[in-house]
């Protein structure tokens, strides 16, 4: 029998640290943003730089990455559910076999 409690903190970790990446690279997309579009000079007016950076490959990319990110979370708070799940089915099992003991 595995100790699901165990399981569930390992499981529970590992989902605060991903969802902590998320939520920086969520946090800082308009940071990374504004740096870039500055980076191009204020030659232009503000509407081209943006869309030069949002054309950019690196834009796609750190959008790619921080998309990715979330998908982890979720994944990682789905494995939390799943054993808690599992922690439930056990008690109502372990609870019929009681019950039916004292049949």
């Amino acid at each position: 029998m595995t100790n699901l409690s165990e399981e569930y903190r390992l499981a529970a970790k590992e989902w605060v640290n991903q969802d902590s990446i998320a939520s920086l690279l969520e946090e800082t997309k308009s940071h990374w943003f504004a740096q870039r579009v500055l980076k191009l000079g204020a030659d232009r007016p503000v509407n081209q730089r943006e869309m030069e950076v949002k054309a950019h490959p690196e834009w796609h990319e750190y959008i790619e990455t921080m998309v990715m990110a979330r998908k982890e979370a979720n994944l990682l708070k789905v494995k939390m559910e799943w054993i808690r799940m599992r922690f439930a089915e056990r008690q109502s099992s372990e609870a019929t076999t009681r019950a039916e003991m004292r049949l």
